[in-house]
């Protein structure tokens, strides 16, 4: 098992985020295209609120294309 950061212990959420996608290399456009969604959410609001909004923000997203 990895060394977890502190801010990712708080919920499952944050930890599977974590372990499964924080950190991991990516060259896919669209995955790339939600982290910058995603990032450019987050300013002034939690991860873990952002991560509960993840889905959502996949679905507006959906078939859009680069």
């Amino acid at each position: 098992m990895c060394q977890r950061c502190a801010w990712s212990t708080a919920t499952e959420l944050e930890t599977r985020y974590h372990d499964e996608v924080w950190g991991v290399p990516q060259t896919d456009d669209q995955t790339l295209f939600e982290y910058l969604i995603l990032e450019s959410a987050q300013a002034g609001l939690s991860w873990r609120t952002i991560l509960e909004k993840r889905e959502g923000y996949r679905h507006q997203y959906e078939g859009l294309i680069l």
